[in-house]
Parts: C-alpha cells; structure tokens; sequence
C-alpha cells in the first residue's frame, strides 16, 4: 500500500469509539496532538450483538488511512471488529485500553492480541490507558513491557502522566503536562493545582482526578484487588508526589508520651 499522507502530516491515529468514554478521549487526542498528527474518528455502532460472524455487516467500506488504530470499545463485540478495521486502514500498529472489564473481558483480550499477533500487528492493552508509557504499560504486579515505535509515539504524548513543577514559597507556581492522560484529565488537574499548597497538592490532585470525572471502573478489579478508577487515581497522585518530594514537609515524629530520651535510645537500640 502506498503512502498517501499529506507532507506535513508524519503520523496517521485512528480511533474508534461509541459512547462517552470513547468520545472524550477521541476529542482529547484530536485537540492537543502535535501539529503532524492527523487524527480521525469512526463512531461504531452502539449496539453489536456478542458474537459476530461477518464483521463487514457492521464496517463501512473503508476507513481513512492509519499508522495506529485506537479501539475505544463500550460493548465486547467492538474488539471482533478491530482486525477488520486494521487491515481496512491499513494500520500496523493498535492499542486496546481498559477502563472497564466489561468493555474488553481478559479472555477477549487475549484473543484480540493473538489475532493481530497472526496478522504480524504489535498491540497494547492498557489497564487503566492512563498506564502506558513509552515502555510498559499495566500497574504491578501486571507491567508489562513492549517494544513498537508507533506504539511508543504515541505513548510519548498520551498515556501515563508525566509532569514539570515548579514550587515557590511552599504553592505550586507552575505545573508543565509533559505527558497527558488520552482521556485530558492530567492537563485539568494541572490547571487547578495552580496556588496549591504543596503540603495538599497530592491529596488535591486525587479529588480533582474523581471530579473531572475519570470515567474508570468503580468496580473492582481482579488483578488490582481495586477499582480501576482508584487505580488511576493512584497513579497521577504517585507521580505527583515524585516530582514535589523535595518540597514537602518532614513528617513530624511523635515521642510517646512520658518517654524520656535515655529511654527512647534504647528502645531504638532494641528494635535494631
């Protein structure tokens, strides 16, 4: 297949959505990608029935031409669609996020992934999306690693938080979105945190994460023990709280009461 791109467009995504959560994250990427992105969209059908034999009753008869194809699935029957989708844009390379269990069960995944596998088509299942990075993706014990310079292009920009901050006088002066969520909630909550004292920047980020609204599982996850949204959560406050570290206030040490000094020596002694 030829390559038909405009000169000044060097990275084509597709992304496939059909609800909200799709939506958002579709209208994220097309606003903030860099300027030699083209981004186009296909809304699929809401409804698709579980099982799909012919995959062509539900596709157009073609799709723009991609690099990468963004599955944003509500419904299980989208990731029987994706194999068709890819070879219809030519796309050579996917990612499959997981917000939600229910959109893309582990067992679906497993076949997608061997079915784009056959096709020679390196994939990603982010679980949640905002854990992908240039090199893994998935929160431990579940990282993952992968190595695809389409994949990594993309998770350059989108994926895993990544952020710049600056503090003055013990407020968050600056905060520079190095990498944002796909979804956009990394550049909101970076707005806000503006003025912050630095003290309650990682507490404020996670009720500023839930308010957005991350639109993550609240069901627990298997492999997390968690709800996916709380994993989410978790992961933007873990990096906000790397990158303020040498701002934050000691956490004072409370002597137990009517422990003398001498005493309190010994039992550190003790405990060694």
């Amino acid at each position: 297949m030829g390559d038909d791109r405009p000169a000044e467009v060097d990275f084509r995504v597709l992304t496939i959505f059909q609800g909200q959560w799709g939506q958002r994250i579709s209208e994220s990427i097309q606003q903030h990608a860099p300027q030699d992105w083209s981004v186009e969209s296909w809304t699929a059908p809401r409804i698709l029935p579980p099982i799909i034999d012919d995959p062509q009753d539900f596709l157009p008869e073609s799709f723009p031409p991609a690099d990468l194809v963004l599955a944003l699935g509500d419904v299980p029957g989208l990731a029987q669609l994706v194999p068709d989708i890819v070879r219809l844009s030519g796309a050579r390379a996917a990612i499959a996020p997981i917000d939600r269990n229910e959109s893309l069960p582990a067992g679906l995944a497993r076949q997608l992934k061997q079915w784009l596998d056959d096709m020679g088509i390196p994939s990603v299942f982010p679980k949640p999306f905002c854990s992908l990075s240039e090199t893994s993706y998935n929160r431990k014990p579940k990282d993952t690693g992968y190595d695809d310079p389409l994949i990594r292009r993309f998770a350059e920009h989108f994926g895993k938080p990544n952020l710049r901050i600056e503090v003055v006088e013990g407020k968050i002066e600056k905060v520079e979105v190095l990498r944002d969520a796909a979804c956009g909630c990394t550049r909101y909550v970076a707005e806000r945190l503006i003025g912050t004292a630095v003290d309650e920047s990682v507490d404020e980020a996670g009720m500023l994460h839930h308010h957005y609204p991350c639109l993550a599982s609240m069901n627990k996850d298997q492999d997390y023990l968690d709800t996916l949204m709380h994993v989410s959560g978790n992961i933007l406050q873990d990096v906000l709280k790397d990158e303020v570290r040498g701002h934050l206030s000691p956490v004072p040490y409370l002597r137990p009461h009517g422990l003398s000094e001498d005493e309190e020596k010994e039992e550190q002694q003790t405990d060694d």
